[in-house]
């Protein structure tokens, strides 16, 4: 039986999507990459012509990451999750920083209702002009990650029933 791993997504099959590997025999991380072309705006290039009246002027809409697809679910035992971080060089060579800085995939994710449990990589562009990311590019690792439970806990008692950012509603 299957311990962890990735899988591709239904609606990414037979569109030459790689499964994440490690690259070095010590890497703790698997590299992701994206599964299609994305283009990323500029964070400061929409605040600046919104400031002029030129562009978007809802700073929501500005300051909102964009969301990459992987075209992978994971799967793992109960007691783990998957660990979604930023590639050492994205803001150093690109500018590109995971908003909330650890993406955490957890086990029920995986084949969930609503997306099957596919892996986006939240991306925010903080540069001076907009980045392209292109399909097969790596974009983020993946760690899975064993974790502990407290005396007190009671486990939840729901069923997780949304894909991306469901869990507690």
């Amino acid at each position: 039986m299957a311990k962890r791993g990735f899988e591709i997504v239904s609606s990414y099959k037979d569109q030459g999507i790689n499964l994440p590997q490690r690259q070095t025999t010590s890497a703790a991380g698997y590299d992701i990459e994206a599964a299609e072309r994305v283009i990323l705006p500029s964070f400061w290039s929409a605040a600046v012509k919104a400031a002029a009246g030129q562009g978007e002027g809802d700073l929501a809409k500005i300051t909102q990451p964009s969301l990459v697809p992987t075209g992978l679910k994971a799967y793992m035992p109960h007691d783990e999750y998957l660990q979604i971080i930023s590639r050492s060089s994205n803001p150093w060579k690109r500018n590109l920083t995971l908003p909330n800085g650890v993406g955490i995939i957890d086990s029920d994710y995986y084949n969930n209702a609503n997306n099957e449990g596919h892996i986006y990589v939240q991306l925010l562009n903080f540069g001076l002009e907009d980045v392209v990311i292109e399909k097969g590019e790596r974009i983020a690792q993946g760690i899975f990650t064993p974790y502990l439970k407290t005396d007190q806990d009671s486990g939840g008692l729901k069923e997780r029933s949304g894909g991306f950012g469901s869990s507690g509603q």
